[in-house]
């Protein structure tokens, strides 16, 4: 009878082939948009392309993340999504027409794609239930049967009512009975169907997923941030230049650069928030809520922040003025000592919402500077980006070891028993930040007029502060720049420097000497495991 059956069936042609592409690609289709509005009633981070991506990004080579950061910038993320979203397509249109010939493979290599996402889901270190594996089991059974019923309708064959009765055709050995092909009508009407319900249940599930994020959105909306106990001195007049083309003395929060590996920016309800702080050399463990943060001598002072994936160069680095608690005062009330006076701890790990670890030496958070946890940016409330509700912020700290974003859960313990996320993949332990410069204007490759042209940049060596800037054109001599006034040493500092250009091609270059007279390194090194270095060059072309 088997055997029967297999003769029976018609192999599919090219046009019908396509088909069946085409019925994979809206079985992944209706997967992804099962998943999705599965995953409203779970969480958005259950959905099978930000698990899956989540999962890419932690197994990703640290060489991989820095190209990806350095060809996509703040887009990178998308960009991964995207990806795989190709990658899915292109599986979706083989397993179509794999479906032509085996049927129920093609369907079981659906089910098995929400295995690998189901899994991805739930080994996610955010993940607290199983529950995160059902959006991408769900979605895969959903596309898994319409792509066995699509198929079903491409490679059915129905006797024509012509033909004779198939008795007397095969016993005139005349084969297999004619066929009018296959069901045309079925197909094209389930395949409109499942196209428009998938899409609704897609929109569906990205209108609940983003609802859900409407109570965080109006628990930022009701913060009025008290008067800081110790506000930030006024800015010294000169310290913004007026050069056009020079980056602005503080970075607005819409331009402030984002590096993390959150593919959905966590919302959290800043009125159920609790941070919670113990470990090594806790004697008083301690639960603290935002309106307890409020309530506590809030400080206000500006700090540059500097993400260590920044190359020499580039643009991962502000300014903004920061609103927090004192950290080391947090940590003090707990009982908690800095290691050169008898701490059992020196190193603290900061835990975020979404998973995130960071390590800090606790040292550093406890010898005096403005080490906070920031509930403030520029006179606002965190924006979302930056870690809403509460972030930490460490000045003189690469990013990756300080500046932990929606934190939740502070640990005191040590270097030697824990490595967090980023240690684990190769980057330092520990990472002060290097000393720096950056020229911003002439840009790359720029063409300006012969005469005076101003050369004018930035420089950072956050909690050193910046002690001189000097300009070198081609070979010549180095030339000291003007410096703006300074802010405080843990912010940088703007510069600039009148030039005389003759026609031609030149090369600029920068390099800046810190307050401990250490000299900017001409020495280029990548930024993995702890930071760029070298002297910043433009190149430009005098007309």
């Amino acid at each position: 009878m088997k055997d029967e059956e297999k003769d029976r069936r018609v192999r599919p042609g090219l046009p019908r082939l396509a088909l069946g592409a085409l019925s994979g690609v809206l079985a992944g289709f209706a997967a992804l948009a099962v998943a999705e509005l599965v995953a409203a009633a779970v969480r958005p981070q259950s959905s099978p392309v930000i698990a899956v991506g989540g999962a890419s990004i932690d197994t990703t080579p640290a060489e991989v993340k820095d190209w990806a950061i350095r060809h996509f910038g703040t887009n990178d993320k998308l960009a991964l999504q995207l990806g795989i979203l190709a990658v899915l397509t292109l599986l979706a249109l083989g397993l179509g027409v794999l479906a032509m010939q085996f049927r129920q493979v093609g369907a079981v290599g659906v089910l098995l794609f929400g295995v690998i996402g189901a899994t991805a889901a739930a080994s996610r270190p955010d993940s607290t239930s199983f529950t995160d594996a059902l959006p991408s089991m769900v979605g895969a059974v959903a596309g898994a049967l319409l792509l066995y019923v699509l198929v079903g309708c491409l490679t059915a064959v129905r006797p024509s009512p012509a033909s004779a009765p198939e008795s007397v055709t095969e016993k005139a050995g005349a084969g297999p009975p004619a066929s009018e092909g296959w069901d045309r009508r079925g197909f094209v009407l389930a395949a409109a169907s499942a196209a428009a319900a998938s899409a609704a249940a897609g929109t569906v599930g990205r209108s609940l997923n983003a609802s859900r994020g409407q109570v965080a959105i109006a628990s930022r909306r009701e913060i009025v941030l008290p008067n800081p106990g110790s506000p930030a001195r006024p800015l010294p007049k000169r310290a913004g230049l007026r050069v056009s083309g020079i980056s602005p003395f503080v970075t607005p929060n819409d331009d402030f650069y984002r590096v993390d590996t959150a593919l959905v920016v966590p919302k959290v309800d800043a009125t159920g928030w609790r941070l919670h702080i113990h470990g090594k050399g806790v004697h008083r463990p301690v639960t603290h809520s935002f309106d307890d943060l409020l309530r506590r001598e809030l400080i206000e002072r500006d700090i540059t922040l500097t993400c260590v994936s920044n190359e020499v160069g580039g643009p991962y680095v502000g300014n903004a003025r920061w609103t927090g608690v004192r950290l080391a005062d947090l940590l003090a009330e707990c009982g908690v000592k800095a290691p050169s006076r008898g701490g059992r701890a020196d190193q603290l790990v900061a835990r975020s919402v979404d998973g995130m670890t960071i390590g800090s030496p606790v040292e550093d958070l406890m010898d005096g500077r403005d080490a906070m946890l920031a509930l403030g940016m520029n006179g606002e409330p965190l924006p979302f980006e930056h870690g809403f509700p509460v972030r930490m912020v460490v000045p003189g700290l690469y990013g990756y070891v300080s500046a932990c974003k929606w934190i939740e859960d502070i640990e005191l313990t040590t270097f030697d028993s824990y490595d967090p996320y980023w240690v684990k993949r190769g980057w330092a332990r520990k990472a002060p930040i290097k000393t720096e410069s950056r020229i911003d204007t002439p840009k790359p490759f720029a063409r300006p007029k012969a005469g005076t042209v101003m050369v004018a940049g930035v420089a950072w060596a956050q909690h050193r502060g910046i002690d001189k800037v000097e300009v070198r054109i081609d070979d010549g001599p180095w030339q000291e720049a003007h410096l703006a006034a300074e802010d405080s040493r843990d912010t940088w500092r703007q510069w600039s420097i009148p030039w005389q250009a003759g026609k031609g091609g030149h090369t600029l270059t920068v390099r800046a000497t810190d307050r401990t007279g250490a000299v900017q390194t001409d020495r280029r090194a990548r930024t993995i495991p702890d930071g760029a270095s070298g002297w910043h060059s433009v190149v430009v072309t005098v007309d």
